[in-house]
């Protein structure tokens, strides 16, 4: 029988302790070792069939098989749910995951000229539908802004679709891509308005802070800046401004991480895998980024 030193049987009850307070208090268990931080996926690298909701929950089963513990959907996957939601829900429940957000990515044609992401009347359906089906955020990507005028119709869309979203019973979430980032409209440039002048008490965002990395920011800076309206991560990776799988490329993520830990911050941070040539090789590139969530955050 191995021998345990005092020291290390005293650390092991405190740690012990500390999960099961943790535990009482309703906090999520660590995840990677640190409190407060939830793994998920969004589904994008899995090739669901919307007109078959089993190819759907086959994929959740597999989410969990590897740890995560909840998942982000296009709205496309689940849109076919909302006529009768109440069994699809209880499935979903039935999954053992939570159902971060149901995200809206349209092609570039598609988005609203005036506010610059999805129209009124989808996002008040996917809203409808994703609070039906549990799903905790309404998260919902755009194009950048060419100048003022267009930003100031930017900002109060997201703030007029926040107010919709909360009155459906989900919260609306913005989150970004590069370009965003890149954009120099008004004094603080695109980004920076967003984030400050549109509404906290109806707005938040889904921060990419692959896609942030890619558009040039500091991003641990840009999170410390701005982590109180910030309710979930996306992580993604780049080897020579390619997508590949999360830790392989040169994102930053042991730094990210440190910081997010730093801060206290308390939320959902999510691998979204993706590739340009549009290929879905499902767990084959999930579980190795889970893995690689792991270990930045337990360091």
């Amino acid at each position: 029988m191995a021998m345990v030193s005092r020291r290390e049987m005293v650390q092991g009850l405190a740690a012990m302790a500390a999960y099961g307070a943790a535990s009482a208090k309703g906090i999520a268990a660590p995840a990677g070792g640190h409190p407060g931080i939830r793994f998920g996926v969004q589904l994008n690298a899995f090739p669901i069939n919307p007109e078959k909701f089993e190819t759907f929950l086959d994929t959740l089963a597999e989410v969990k098989r590897i740890g995560y513990q909840g998942f982000e959907s296009s709205f496309r996957n689940v849109m076919p749910q909302f006529g009768s939601p109440a069994m699809a829900r209880r499935k979903i429940e039935a999954s053992g995951l939570t159902f971060v957000g149901v995200h809206i990515f349209l092609p570039n044609e598609k988005y609203d000229p005036v506010t610059k992401f999805a129209p009124k009347e989808l996002y008040q359906k996917v809203a409808r539908g994703g609070a039906s089906l549990g799903a905790k955020y309404l998260i919902v990507s755009g194009l950048p802004v060419a100048n003022e005028r267009e930003l100031k119709q930017k900002i109060d869309g997201l703030n007029e679709a926040g107010r919709f979203a909360k009155s459906a019973g989900i919260r609306l979430a913005y989150h970004n891509h590069w370009p965003e980032f890149q954009s120099k409209v008004g004094p603080k440039g695109e980004i920076e308005a967003l984030y400050t002048e549109t509404d906290p008490s109806v707005v938040s965002f889904v921060l990419d802070a692959g896609h942030a990395y890619r558009g040039g920011a500091d991003v641990p800076a840009f999170i410390r800046k701005h982590s109180k309206r910030i309710v979930a991560f996306h992580f993604r990776d780049y080897r020579n401004g390619r997508l590949v799988s999360l830790g392989q490329g040169t994102f930053p993520i042991r730094q990210v991480a440190e910081t997010i830990k730093q801060i206290g911050w308390k939320g959902w941070v999510e691998n979204e895998e993706e590739r340009e040539d549009l290929s879905k090789t499902g767990a084959q590139v999930i579980e190795p980024a889970y893995k690689a969530l792991k270990e930045a955050f337990s360091r």
